[in-house]
């Protein structure tokens, strides 16, 4: 117990063997549940949790048959957590990236009631992204601003950090069963918090980088997160905007996309019309970009009010020192 506060940890894993035992072994005593899982690991994973099981009565066991993704892990932890009624439940990646003793640090905002949801971020500073490649740095921007959009955090940073913790309120009001399974998962759960307004707070921390190997494939890892991204963009404006409640960016936003295609449209059709069929360029050409324009407004208008909607739901850590 931490503060008051009963603790749990979900640790996924999968071909872990020459770090998970470091990794369960890290963490804080002030832990009362560990959530070891085992996501069809081919290699001495499981035996390995199985063994520190035995030693250490906080660890619970959850194995999957089949290799099934990082996100139905995590969501295999969390609905045990949620079971077990723990107050605070971290997520701690399995390969010993994340110093398990900044976890006060990602704990006490949620607390202190200032946050739903911690994460981390390692953006912030050359100093903290010291050990990041360039690529893994590039995409991770990238991403970071497509996530920003999607789940309407607009403070957010490092969106792809794993180390992360969420109060009980906040992930029993989640469907677990409808976190994305694989890679992305973080994306796809920021927009789902967004939809019920809790709130999220950046936790600076440097990156920690060590014997472990990345699974990831990143150029397909970007475009298959993107994809993610675009349809909970829409899942939001449906769900934050018009089934729990009406606001009326959304005719701003469905205007604008409209629009804006229609402008594109236009255009080609214009260039058609002139370069093909020797037609004049001036009228046609003038409408579609007005209309083009109009719906850039109409973007910009929606933008507006969703960062207005949102204000006050993310932030970062030293704002409130």
């Amino acid at each position: 117990m931490y503060r008051g506060k009963t603790i749990g940890v979900v640790v996924p894993a999968y071909d872990e063997e020459l770090l998970i035992s470091d990794t369960l072994l890290s963490i804080p005593v002030f832990v009362d549940r560990i959530y070891a899982v085992n996501d069809g690991s081919t290699d001495r994973t499981r035996i390995i949790i199985d063994e520190i099981s035995q030693s250490d009565t906080r660890v619970i066991t959850i194995h999957h048959d089949k290799n099934m993704g990082v996100g139905a892990a995590i969501a295999s932890g969390y609905k045990q957590s949620v079971k077990d009624k723990m107050d605070i439940t971290v997520v701690i990646d399995g390969d010993n990236q994340m110093d398990s003793q900044l976890m006060p640090s990602m704990i006490d905002p949620i607390i202190q009631n200032r946050a739903d949801y911690t994460k981390g971020n390692r953006l912030l500073s050359p100093e903290y992204r010291r050990g990041m490649s360039t690529w893994r740095f590039i995409g991770n921007t990238l991403l970071t601003l497509m996530t920003k959009f999607s789940s309407g955090y607009w403070s957010l940073m490092d969106p792809q950090n794993g180390y992360t913790a969420i109060s009980h309120r906040a992930l029993e009001r989640i469907n677990l069963d409808r976190i994305y399974p694989h890679y992305g998962y973080l994306n796809d759960l920021l927009v789902k918090l967004n939809v019920f307004g809790f709130r999220v707070m950046n936790i600076e921390m440097p990156a920690r980088y060590g014997r472990e190997t990345s699974k990831i494939q990143y150029t397909r890892y970007i475009r298959t997160v993107s994809f993610v991204l675009f349809k909970d963009f829409f899942y939001r404006l449906k769900m934050k905007y018009v089934v729990l409640s009406f606001h009326p960016l959304v005719i701003f936003y469905l205007f604008g996309f409209l629009m804006v295609i229609g402008g594109i449209i236009a255009g080609i059709y214009t260039a058609y019309w002139v370069f093909f069929a020797n037609g004049a360029l001036f009228v046609r050409g003038v409408l579609s970009l007005l209309l083009f324009a109009i719906g850039l407004q109409f973007l910009s208008f929606a933008l507006l009010f969703d960062i207005q909607e949102s204000r006050g739901l993310s932030r970062m850590e030293w704002d409130d020192l």
